[in-house]
This record gives C-alpha cells, sequence and structure tokens, in this order.
C-alpha cells in the first residue's frame, strides 16, 4: 500500500536539533512527510494531544498514531521503512555502541554546548567550553572506531550516531560563531572535522541543516528571553 504524504506527519521548530533527527531519518529513508511548524512560545492543540506527557517537539504522526522522543522516532523509522538504507547497525554490540554515544551526546554533551552559551561570567564560560572539549575528544576516538576508516559513525553511509549526534553540528557553529571559541579543530579532532563536512553535505541533511546566521539570529531571541527571566523584579 502506497503511503502520502498525509500519513506522515512531523510536528516541530526548524532550529530544534531534536527534530532535526527525524527529519534527517525519513530523508534518509525517502519518506515523504509533512512538516507542521509549532510556533515559538505557543503549544498547537495537536501537540499537546499528541505529546499530553512532554508536551514537546519532535512528534511523528504516522497514520493518526502519535509517537514521542527524538531518539525513539528514529528506532522507530528505521523499523517501518524497512526497505531503505539501516540506520540503527545490525550488529547487536555495534547496536549497543552506537545508543550509548547518543544518549552520552544528549544527556552530558549538548547541555555543556549549551552551557558555553548561557555562562554569565568567564569562568563559567572556560569550564564550559573544557567539558564540551573532553566530550569531542571521547567522540573523535569513536568515531576512529565506530567509522572504521569510513566517512561516517555508521560507516559508508549516515546511521544512528551520526543522526543522534549531527544534528547538534548547527548549534556548535553557532555557539563558536557568537562567543569566539573553535570547538571543532583540525588538529584536536581531525576526524570530526572531516566527519562534520561530509555530514552535512549528506543529501538527507543539507536542506533541513540550518544555516548559521539564521540560527544564530534565533540563539539571540533566546538569550535575550533567558536574561529577562533571570532578571530580578523591579
Amino acid at each position: 500500500m502506497a503511503i502520502t504524504k498525509s500519513d506522515v506527519k512531523v510536528l516541530g521548530m526548524w532550529p530544534s536539533p531534536f527534530v532535526m533527527r527525524a527529519r534527517i531519518s525519513l530523508n534518509l529513508k525517502s519518506v515523504d512527510y509533512e512538516f507542521l511548524q509549532e510556533t515559538f512560545g505557543s503549544k498547537s492543540q495537536l501537540l499537546l494531544q499528541s505529546n499530553p506527557v512532554h508536551k514537546k517537539v519532535p512528534v511523528l504522526i504516522h497514520s493518526d498514531k502519535p509517537i514521542c522522543e527524538s531518539l525513539v522516532i528514529v528506532e522507530y523509522i528505521d523499523e517501518v521503512w524497512a526497505s531503505g538504507p539501516s540506520i540503527l547497525p545490525s550488529d547487536p554490540y555495534d547496536r549497543a555502541t552506537a545508543r550509548f554515544w547518543a544518549a552520552y551526546v544528549s544527556e552530558k554533551w549538548y547541555p555543556s554546548l549549551k552551557g558555553i552559551g548561557a555562562a554569565q561570567e568567564e569562568e563559567a564560560k572556560k569550564a564550559a567550553v573544557e567539558q564540551v572539549e573532553e566530550g569531542l575528544a571521547l567522540l573523535e576516538e569513536a568515531y576512529e572506531k565506530s567509522s572504521k576508516g569510513k566517512d561516517f559513525f555508521g560507516g559508508d553511509e549516515i546511521g544512528y550516531l551520526d543522526i543522534a549526534f549531527g544534528c547538534f553540528l548547527g548549534w556548535l557553529r553557532v555557539i563558536e560563531k557568537l562567543n569566539g571559541v573553535k570547538l571543532l579543530d583540525q588538529t584536536k579532532t581531525p576526524g570530526l572535522v572531516n566527519w562534520a563536512d561530509k555530514f552535512c553535505a549528506h543529501t538527507a541533511v543539507k536542506d533541513v541543516m540550518p544555516e548559521t546566521d539564521k540560527l544564530a539570529e534565533i540563539a539571540k531571541i533566546l538569550a535575550a528571553k533567558l536574561r529577562e527571566a533571570a532578571a530580578p523584579p523591579k
């Protein structure tokens, strides 16, 4: 049975790295989908109905059934559209390793990256930069082992960890630009520098990876809102 575009929808916002995970996975599997943009600062009725627990994007809606949480969505897409290139490794050990690093990137490394932008004082910023660089050194090692000399963590083709980590590259560039730091460095992480270029140029990625300048404008708006919220009442 043919799947029409209206059978597959993604609720999300274009700047969100987590939303990108779903979009890249669908592109990789050549699945047509409808992208329903949520508005900043408000949550649509469809989003609240589709994800009543977390009330967050992304949500994949497939044949009117909602699937929530970005990495759960990636695995679902891989299982449902099995005819395209595999996203998760077929080997159980490789699959477990990819899931381990995907969790590390989401739960440990990305919060450190956000910490650079949120840091008010130079010392705090320096500590956050060090944490991010330590994480990148670990990921450089993981890349060398997982890629086995090929272009991606997944080998010849983009895989689970490529998507889980690569979705943050736009924000990494914004943090570099706005804070005057170089995080992905040819001398310290040559493998990741080459991987990032290839990942962003991939056909499944290039149309959904936000431009750095456009994303930087969003970052400035978010930073201003955070400062407002943190300011003491007058």
